[in-house]
């Protein structure tokens, strides 16, 4: 089941993705980011006001927010930390660089999530989990050609050592959740609700520096509806992967691997949306992504 759910989570990222670069296409990323945290803030919080006032009725749908420790707090706090500065590089490199370049270098993230699982939480990968492995890390390289013909040169783009440093963030906030889900024992809404808390307060800060002073920032900045609909699918996609490392048997590095499969929205979707160059050529390395994952999962 829990693969399955992974799938789930993927299939919400992807949907995800495409909302996130209409969002940020031609705008400022810290409000856009500040406003999709959010909005996925406010979807959550019914639960959190009928944990509190009705929480029979919460356990009932399951969707109950416990209430847990200061040392907790500090816990989800680390991953807020990790995870705002993942997005504010993600989100800058994805206003300057094309959807089909930053997308499958993310989908590089799990290299890092498979060293860290084997270091960390000691998982044993098969000898084709390995040889999958190594064909997404190929896969990525392709897709490096491939967006120089679009005048893009990983070498001496800053925008691509944005994206590649927050893929790592991204990985070892993934080997970090495994840790909060099974050690802490926590239900994916609880850290899903204190999650998004403390990185609006994180976000608050760094706008009041960078934005909120710049009346003509301000200006600038244009609403769209993607704004709402990214937070909410965010959300909807942490929830299924939370859920899915609830389960004791779920190997984190086969989930992240599970997860690139929002690839295929994100590819072939937001190429024809979008109207990015070189989409045939894409293919090739995008099939070669999910070959990798189904010998991953398959194997």
């Amino acid at each position: 089941m829990w693969m399955y759910l992974g799938l789930l989570a993927a299939l919400f990222l992807g949907l995800h993705n495409l909302c996130k670069k209409h969002a940020v296409q031609g705008n400022e990323v810290f409000p856009v980011l500040l406003g999709t945290i959010t909005s996925g803030f406010l979807f959550l919080l019914p639960f959190f006001i009928g944990s509190v006032y009705f929480p029979e009725d919460t356990k009932e749908l399951g969707f109950y927010i416990t209430r847990i420790p200061w040392e907790t707090h500090g816990f989800i706090f680390i991953k807020s930390m990790i995870m705002a500065v993942s997005w504010i590089l993600a989100y800058q490199a994805l206003k300057h660089l094309p959807l089909t370049i930053v997308t499958p270098i993310r989908s590089a993230g799990p290299f890092f999530t498979f060293i860290g699982a084997i270091l960390i939480y000691n998982e044993t990968p098969k000898f084709l989990q390995w040889v999958g492995f190594f064909l997404i890390i190929f896969s990525v390289m392709l897709y490096s050609k491939i967006g120089k013909k679009e005048g893009i040169h990983f070498k001496r783009n800053k925008w691509i050592y944005a994206i590649v440093a927050a893929t790592f963030l991204g990985a070892s906030s993934g080997l970090y959740d495994k840790f909060l889900i099974q050690s802490l024992t926590l239900n994916p809404q609880t850290l899903q609700f204190w999650f998004c808390w403390y990185t609006i307060l994180i976000l608050l800060i760094i706008l009041s520096i960078t934005w909120f002073p710049y009346k003509e920032k301000r200006k600038a900045f244009q609403w769209r509806w993607t704004i709402v609909a990214v937070g909410v699918l965010l959300q909807a996609a942490d929830y299924f992967y939370f859920k899915a490392l609830q389960d004791p048997d779920a190997l984190i590095m086969l989930l992240s691997a599970i997860k690139r499969s929002q690839l295929i929205i994100a590819v072939v979707v937001g190429g024809l949306v979008f109207k990015e160059q070189n989409k045939r050529k894409k293919l090739v390395p995008l099939f070669g992504i999910l070959i990798g994952i189904f010998l991953i999962l398959y194997s």
